[in-house]
């Protein structure tokens, strides 16, 4: 059998005789500044065309397509001492680095107190709110998606067994999730996020809060849940999920269901985790557990409304209980 050749030592090398990485983008282009401007470009336009597609599928005239000049007089009226007339986001302006540093020694210590205020207003608007469940999923999902009405269904349950349901306001599976928390009786909330265009939120939220940075709205998200579902979606819905499961997998949270709707949709994901992941030691058997896996609405309610029934002890309790000691036995 022939031995199969070793092509290590065959890779391009520069003109200055150090070997090529023939680094690439996941989309398999080389990466440089221009391709890396283009991609973030096309990203914040192709998250615009998402969202405005959720909106037209559901019937409606997107709210960024509502007038022209819409953001720009909203943006520059909030706050001016710390603002400029570019229609930037908060998070935008926070989190990038730009200018004199004298600049950012006078606008940070303000922008703390209105990140401050942020959670003040949302702890207040949601403090009656005992028990929630937060669904997540892309917003270009229309109502003829069965995706749609498994969403619409599974906060039908949950409301009708008493569950507050919560989503980012948006139009696609937020949209379903609000629709289904209605038509169950229970309380419908958005919590809606500034972006670079008017996303709007759909019509079937009762409790409207807005935020103008995401770490103030994700820990609402988590605080005010008792679990997550999370619908197939793209890098913010991904990004919700690996978040929760942060926080279980070190104890920050406790007897949190995490439902995975649409086998098909996760499968590739898991299996990666599985072969790649586990494989390499890098999570352990038990954080694949974490997360449940399902087509059916009553499935992902029951299991929501299982854990709810068990809570009680924290998760340093429940892992004492399971510590053997010196006898052997289980304390």
């Amino acid at each position: 059998m022939k031995k199969r050749k070793d092509k290590s030592n065959d890779r391009p090398t520069n003109s200055g005789g150090t070997r090529s990485t023939r680094a690439r983008t996941a989309g398999g282009k080389k990466l440089n500044p221009e391709v890396m401007a283009s991609a973030e470009q096309k990203a914040l336009e192709g998250l615009k065309q998402r969202t405005e597609e959720g909106h037209l599928k559901a019937g409606r005239t997107p709210p960024s397509q509502q007038g022209a000049g819409k953001l720009a007089v909203k943006t520059r009226t909030v706050d001016e001492a710390i603002r400029d007339s570019s229609p930037v986001t908060e998070d935008e302006k926070l989190l990038q680095q730009s200018g004199p540093r004298t600049d950012f020694t006078r606008t940070d210590p303000w922008r703390v107190l209105r990140i401050m205020g942020e959670f003040i207003d949302g702890f207040d608007t949601l403090a009656s709110v005992e028990k929630a469940v937060t669904i997540f999923g892309s917003a270009r999902i229309g109502p003829d998606d069965p995706h749609y009405d498994a969403a619409v269904e599974t906060a039908r349950l949950l409301a009708v067994a008493g569950f507050d349901i919560i989503t980012g306001a948006g139009p696609g599976i937020m949209e379903a999730g609000n629709k289904g928390a209605r038509l169950g009786g229970g309380r419908s909330i958005g919590c809606n996020i500034e972006l670079p265009f008017e996303q709007g939120a759909n019509p079937y939220v009762d409790t409207l809060i807005h935020f103008k940075y995401f770490f103030v709205r994700k820990t609402m998200f988590i605080k005010y849940s008792v679990a997550f579902v999370i619908f197939p979606g793209g890098f913010g819905t991904l990004d919700e999920l690996f978040e929760a499961l942060t926080l279980i997998q070190t104890g920050k949270i406790y007897r949190f269901p995490v439902i995975l709707f649409g086998r098909y949709y996760w499968a590739g994901l898991l299996r990666w985790l599985q072969a790649r992941v586990l494989s390499e030691g890098k999570i352990s058997d038990g954080d694949l557990d974490l997360m449940l896996v399902t087509d059916d609405p009553a499935e992902a309610a029951n299991a929501i409304i299982s854990a709810y029934k068990s809570l009680g002890k924290t998760a340093g309790q429940q892992f004492e209980e399971v510590v053997e000691g010196p006898d052997g036995k289980r304390r």
